[in-house]
Order: structure tokens, then sequence, then C-alpha cells
């Protein structure tokens, strides 16, 4: 695995990237499948941030933890990749053994509100997987909504996460 240590408004000192390489590198034990890590260290507004983002081939996995020390930063987002990829393997075997997870229905999309401009784009490339497979990414990253490449034809469509807690599946019509 490939981990990479960057620091923004903080000095990066061996001891801190030393350490921050080794919390790391253990879950590659867990997931021998990560091909690299991206460790981002910054000092904002008074209190230290730590991001990791684990790339398993496709699958992305990301946490985040804002404290008073950059070490306990590190530390507490360790534990929630942690949790995060304890669920992800958790998902897989229950995939593997063929158990169905929350039903996903068919539902309309969501019309946004008018008024808003568009201040950050974004480019990423989309890997085909089944929608329980993109619903499970989404959760990984901690994001409401995930848009993916459906496997089974082929089209972009976008899985989001409902108030209710079921997932909603916005697929094109041609």
């Amino acid at each position: 695995m490939n981990v990479v240590v960057s620091a923004r408004h903080i000095d990066l000192t061996p001891a801190l990237k030393s350490y921050a390489e080794e919390k790391v590198a253990k879950f590659d034990r867990f997931l021998s499948n990560i091909t690299d890590a991206k460790v981002t260290l910054v000092f904002e507004k008074n209190a230290h941030k730590a991001e990791v983002l684990l790339n398993a081939n496709g699958i992305l996995i990301w946490a985040e933890s804002t404290t008073g020390d950059i070490y306990a930063a590190i530390d507490e987002v360790i534990e929630k990749l942690d949790q995060q990829v304890k669920r992800y393997k958790g998902k897989q075997l229950a995939h593997r053994k063929g158990e169905s997870g929350k039903a996903m229905p068919e539902l309309a999309g969501h019309i946004p509100d008018e008024g808003g401009r568009i201040i950050k784009t974004k480019r990423f490339g989309l890997k085909p997987m089944s929608a329980e497979e993109a619903s499970m990414q989404m959760e990984l990253l901690g994001k409401a909504f995930f848009i993916f490449t459906n496997a089974g034809n082929g089209e972009i469509n976008v899985i989001y996460k409902r108030n209710d807690g079921n997932y909603g599946l916005i697929e094109p019509v041609r």
C-alpha cells in the first residue's frame, strides 16, 4: 500500500509523518486490496484536522476528525476508519453469503431548490457496480448520495439516502 501524507499550515516533521504512516499501514492487514492511502493533516481555526482516504480497488473509504491535538486527531480518524472497514467487511461477507440488505425501491428524483450557484466542480471515474455496492460505497464515504455506472445496464444512476432511512435509486429514462 502506498501511503501519501501531506500537510497544510502544519510543519510535517519526520516523526509526525511516520506516526501517520504507521497508523494507516495497519489497515493493510484487514483489507489486502488497498492500493493507496492519502492522509491530509490541516491546522485551521485553532484546531487540528486529520483526513484519510483509502482506495481499495475502486472502493473509497474516507474519514476525518478534528481535535485540539494533531496526534489525537490521527488516532480518532483511525478509530473511525476501523469502524468503517469492519462494516465494509461485514457487508462483503453478507453479500457473499447471499443475504440481502435493505430493499431498493424505485423512486422519482427530487428537484432541488432554485437560486443556488455552483461553487465547486468535481471529476471522478465511475466504476461499474450494482446498486447494493453503490449504497455501501455511499455509506463508507459518509455522503447522502452517490453517482455510479450500473453494472447491469451500463447507465449512470444515482443512489441517495432517504429521510426514512431507506435508499432511493434514480435511473434515467430513455
